[in-house]
């Protein structure tokens, strides 16, 4: 489950992960949705001293309109990881991702998960957060990564 767009060091992490052996993907990327958590993202900013994002926080598309941004990252991230080597397939996830991910880790037979992200303080503090939350959904181990930024 990804939230932006993988960057290469990103996708040369999450591939050898397991070494030399054979890995599959299904990448699940959720657009930002319309959330009340504007206050949250903020306060996620300022815990990162990334003052001036927090000021840019209404210039990020969200909704409808984070729809087609959101399949651009996917599609970005499913040719970067194919160009490494590994087998992949996504979609973009608006509605109820959890049940998604738990859908998609039955039907994969998944080994385990990986919840790439930025750093969400205020969500990890009260573990409301999608790693959290997805370790008592889903079934199987749940690896949380911090995406790298560009």
């Amino acid at each position: 489950m990804i939230e932006k767009p993988l960057t290469s060091q990103d996708v040369e992490f999450v591939t050898t992960l397991h070494g030399d052996e054979a890995v599959s993907f299904v990448v699940l990327m959720q657009p930002r949705g319309d959330q009340a958590d504007v206050l949250l993202r903020a306060m996620d900013d300022v815990a990162l001293g990334e003052l001036d994002e927090v000021g840019r926080e209404a210039e990020v598309p969200e909704g409808e309109a984070a729809r087609g941004p959101a399949e651009v990252a996917l599609q970005q991230a499913l040719h970067a990881l194919q160009a490494a080597g590994s087998t992949a397939v996504g979609q973009v996830v608006e509605k109820h991702p959890l049940d998604v991910l738990t859908s998609v880790v039955a039907d994969a037979k998944a080994d385990e998960v990986i919840v790439l992200t930025a750093p969400h303080y205020v969500e990890e503090f009260f573990h409301r957060d999608w790693a959290s939350r997805a370790r008592h959904k889903v079934g199987v181990p749940v690896l949380k990564l911090f995406a790298h930024s560009e």
